[in-house]
Formats: structure tokens, sequence, C-alpha cells
């Protein structure tokens, strides 16, 4: 196959020819021309491009090639500011860029913590100033994520805050939830719970099950998961705000979801792809790269989410991209930090579930695009006439190893696996912000 495309950062015309465009937002899928000028999507449509535009612009032969429109992230942990030595926005966003994505939103538990204004603002300077894909902050419920003190979530929301969460913590008491809700309606901000009961989770390594017991490790229940979201949805009916549950794991809070979506409440959620491929046997053998928040279940659980997602019930797929250097994975289980990367993984990995039949492409791409943008109230990316070029072109069938990604971190269970799927070009905000190095392909498009 020929060399993947090179094309300009900034292309003033930039024609792809013959590729399967698929945006389930417009019901668009065929292979079609897609000209793009001045950084928007003038043309779309089989031989749109005509021989002019062909001769005067970058092109690239599309041919074995998709189009989708470029990724939202709705949950991702950038570590800057304090946790620099791990990732920090500038990785953050080329690892972003890499996996196809245009819009990213980082959780608030950095250090200090983005509980004020002033962070808010310094995190979205800081991403200013790197450039490429759109930094979107979220801020926290309580003061340091203590889950005492309401945040100014005014100030946040002004400042540039998408949604508040207390992310890796959960607003345990329920006094504080309600007025978190209320506090939130006021303004449209969606309120993330991470939904964990920590008065059960206490010591908790693992899934609770025959692995841990295998293992002498203390188990984490699901019911820890699904307390939370029982009583948070009731907290939500109540207030009228709008609730969702990052990074499900176990059937129960599925159930809980499609009961609550069936009375038309305003609640959403969210799955990892981790959750998506993987259950508590992957951490046989103390396998600290599959120690993660909440914990990987069983295969039930993770059929319960494949089918949550395929329905509908679970609206959107966020990485939970969750770096963290050797210092804190080459240790002791019960030692390691929780948390995977995932910002560079989802093509490669999700497009295992479309192959088997799990998840139709379709939907895949809605729950990485429009689904993740409408509940942080961001506009989709799109293919379509006259809005910004924002695309991520993937060779479906490309294969390769997982390695030499742009994060910092390496925290992940793929790590050198060989896969099936890549991201070939991304264009964020009007401009080309990734490419893949032409050294490291063995297939892909040509631009001329």
């Amino acid at each position: 196959m020929p060399a993947s495309p090179q094309v300009p950062d900034a292309p003033e015309l930039l024609v792809l020819t013959h590729i399967q465009a698929i945006d389930p937002g417009s019901g668009l899928d065929a292979v079609v021309d897609i000209v793009v000028e001045q950084g928007r999507i003038t043309r779309v449509g089989r031989d749109a491009a005509g021989e002019e535009l062909r001769r005067a612009g970058r092109v690239i032969d599309g041919t074995g090639l998709w189009a989708l429109p470029a990724f939202v992230d709705l949950h991702a942990h950038l570590r800057e500011p304090g946790e620099e030595y791990k990732e920090d926005v500038a990785s953050g966003l080329a690892a972003a860029a890499a996996g196809g994505f245009a819009h990213v939103c980082c959780m608030p538990n950095t250090k200090p913590v983005n509980d004020t204004r002033a962070v808010t603002e310094a995190i979205l300077a800081r991403a200013a100033a790197v450039g490429g894909v759109a930094l979107h902050p979220i801020g926290a419920i309580t003061r340091k994520l203590e889950g005492h003190e309401l945040t100014e979530m005014a100030d946040l929301r002004d400042a540039g805050a998408v949604a508040v969460s207390d992310d890796g913590r959960c607003v345990g008491s329920s006094a504080v939830m309600r007025r978190a809700l209320e506090y939130a309606r006021t303004f449209d901000l969606p309120v993330i719970q991470h939904a964990e009961d920590h008065a059960l989770t206490e010591g908790a390594q693992m899934h609770d099950g025959p692995t841990a017991t295998r293992l002498g490790l203390r188990g984490w229940p699901r019911v820890a998961e699904d307390v939370i979201v029982a009583r948070d949805v009731l907290l939500a009916e109540a207030t009228g705000a709008r609730y969702h549950v990052a990074h499900v794991s176990s059937a129960g809070a599925v159930r809980i979801l499609r009961e609550a979506k069936s009375r038309g409440l305003r609640v959403t959620a969210e799955v990892t792809p981790h959750h998506l491929l993987l259950t508590d046997e992957a951490v046989l053998g103390y396998e600290t790269a599959c120690k993660v928040n909440p914990p990987l279940r069983e295969a039930r659980d993770r059929q319960a989410l494949r089918e949550a997602l395929a329905d509908g019930t679970i609206d959107a797929i966020a990485t939970d991209h969750a770096p963290h250097s050797s210092l804190e994975k080459e240790v002791e289980f019960a030692l390691a930090a929780p948390g995977m990367i995932g910002l560079e993984l989802v093509v490669p990995l999700l497009l295992d579930l479309v192959r088997q039949g799990a998840l139709p492409l379709s939907r895949l791409v809605d729950a990485l695009t429009r689904a993740p943008a409408r509940i942080v109230g961001l506009e989709a990316p799109a293919i379509a006439v006259g809005r910004r070029a924002e695309l991520a072109i993937v060779a479906p069938e490309r294969r390769y190893k997982l390695e030499g990604l742009r994060s910092k971190s390496r925290n992940t269970p793929f790590w050198g696996r060989e896969v099936v799927g890549s991201v070939e070009l991304t264009l964020a905000g009007g401009r080309v912000v990734y490419r893949r190095a032409p050294a490291a392909s063995t297939g892909g498009a040509e631009a001329r």
C-alpha cells in the first residue's frame, strides 16, 4: 500500500477523494470526495472535488480509508498542574490528536485541584499555548474534592468549565449531592459522579469475585457502585438536574440507568474501552496495568455494558485516560495506582467490537462524537458543508504494534500487542494536528 498522507498543518485546500465517509449525525455512509478550504468543509459528495480542485489542492487518495467526525473525550486526566512527570497538557493533547480526538475534557483532580476560576483559566491558557486539540476543563463539585463545601460553580462555568465532578472521589453525602445538583441546575451544568460508596470499598484492590479470592486480594463489590447510582438517580429526579455517571462498570448500574431513562430523567452515562474489553481475570499474575478504578469486573458485567452501549442506555465512550509512571505501576499490587492510558488506543481496540458484531460501527462513531458532545454542550464534529474541519481519517485494515505512543506513560496492558486499525490523520479546529509518520506505516493513503 502507498504511504501515509503528508499534508501541511493548515492547508488552504485539502481534497480527500474516494473515501468512505461515516457520520451517523447526518446519516452519511458513502464513498465521497471531501473538500476542505481555509479550515472548513466546502464540498461533500461523489466526485465533488472536480478536476480543477484536484489540480489546485493537496489531494489524498482515500481508497480503503474512512473519514469519521473527530472524536470527543468526556473523561481524561492530563495531570497538569502538579504531576507533569506522568503527563502534561502538551503530551496529553498530542496523544489525543494521535487517537483521532478534536476535543478533550480534563478532570479536576490535579494539584492544585481545579476548584477555582484561577485554576480553570490557567489550564485553558496552557492549552491555548499548546494549540491543536481543544481542551475543556471540568471543575470540581466540592473544594479540594473533600465532599463538603461546594465550589463556586458560576465562576467555574464562566471561566470555561463544561461540567463539574469530584472524579476519583465520590460525593458520599446525600445532602451535599442534592445541593450540588440544585446549584448546577441553575447553570444547566452536568454533574458527573464517580459512583463509589467508599465505606464499601475501603482497602479493596479489585473486583469482589472468584479471581480476587484466588489472588488473596480484598474485593470491591458491585453494590458499591450500584447504591450510589440508585441514590443519585432519585436526587436527580427530585432536583431536575443533569446527572452523568462516569465509567459505568456493573450490570446493576446499567439496570438502574435503563429504568431512569425509561422515565425520561436527565441521566446519562459513559463507559471506558477497558471495561468493554477486559474482565477481572486480566489481573491474574497481579498485573498492575489492569488495576483500575472502578475495577474490571466479570464477563456478565462486560456483556451488560456492551449491550447497554449498543442500545443507548450508556450514551458515550470515554477513555478515562489515566497516565502513571513506572514509579506508581511497577510496584506491589496493593501499592499500585489505579488507571490506564487510553487516548491513543480507542480505534485499534474498539474496532474489534465492530468486527465481532458486538457493536455497529455507526453506534461506535456516535458514542465517540455526537453523544459526548451533547452531554457537555459542545458542537459535535460533523462531516457537513460549512462545518469546521474536524475529521479522523482511519485505515481500518492497517496492522501494527502498539508502541511508540505520544503519551508520556505506558501503563496499559495492550502495550506491544499487534492490533488492526489506525488513525492516519486528524484535523481539529480546521487544522491538521496529527499525521501518522511514514516510517512507521505499512499502509494508508498518499498525498500528492
